[in-house]
């Protein structure tokens, strides 16, 4: 057995149904070879990724009682003592596509995606588990309150799937929340139609003051004449990711 660790934001998974569904909503898998898990912990995910033959799984792990568990119990399996964060994937995995995959430590499960879309060419497919409530602001789309910045940011270049809930006893120390497993899987979007790093600032100053509308929010922004133009009438959570591409390409006009 390994002892969860509250700073790793351990909470391991007892309940097998829920791991092997987890590992079962991998489906695109003919577009990689690779799969790489995070964080797996005591393997309870691990074990359903392993006998799958459509793909090679190898994991990365900072927990050192952990790999020296799963280092017995899947002798086989190529594990990583390293922070997924600190990774140059591209390097890493020698430029393959790769899914990614995981029970994520709610601490930086934010982070892991935000990753995952700076190699986003690389990464077709993610399934993971968040905490429910990340996971649907991830997933929502425009028109409610839990659309925000990283449901802009993400759905700029995967589609989202919430696929089920998680019930806080199946874990081994239960979390206070609920969670939730979503599906990410690339579009076809290769570049946004607008410089990337601007596009970032304009959707975070946007969703900073989410109750103004944007011309209020944005206003820094923009010369007096576009914050005529009706889309500055809007409230950030009602713009789809295409209105926030026109929003900084009229910014980008200003430089």
């Amino acid at each position: 057995m390994v002892r969860p660790k509250k700073h790793l934001g351990q909470h391991f998974l007892k309940d097998e149904s829920v791991s092997e569904r987890i590992a079962q909503s991998l489906d695109a898998r003919g577009k990689y070879k690779q799969v790489l898990e995070i964080g797996p912990g005591m393997g309870a995910l691990t074990k359903f990724l392993v006998v799958c033959e459509d793909f090679n799984t190898q994991c990365v792990e900072v927990d050192k009682e952990s790999i020296d568990y799963l280092s017995v119990e899947f002798p086989d399996l190529v594990v990583h003592k390293l922070d997924f964060l600190r990774i140059n994937l591209k390097e890493f995995m020698n430029g393959e596509s790769f899914a990614v995959v995981g029970n994520f430590p709610y601490n930086i499960s934010s982070q892991i995606l935000f990753k995952v879309v700076e190699y986003k060419d690389l990464v077709p497919e993610v399934v993971g588990m968040f905490q429910k409530e990340v996971a649907e602001r991830i997933a929502e789309k425009p028109g409610t309150k839990k659309y925000g910045v990283i449901s802009v940011l993400i759905q700029a270049f995967y589609d989202i799937e919430y696929l089920f809930t998680v019930h806080e006893h199946v874990f081994i120390p239960p979390p206070k929340v609920k969670s939730g497993v979503i599906r990410l899987k690339r579009n076809s979007i290769q570049k946004l139609n607008c410089d990337e790093k601007l596009f970032k600032s304009v959707v975070k100053q946007a969703f900073n003051q989410r109750r103004k509308t944007l011309r209020n929010s944005l206003r820094s922004m923009m010369t007096p004449e576009q914050l005529k133009l009706d889309i500055f009438n809007a409230r950030p959570e009602t713009l789809s990711v295409n209105q926030f591409v026109e929003l900084t390409q009229l910014v980008q006009k200003n430089k």
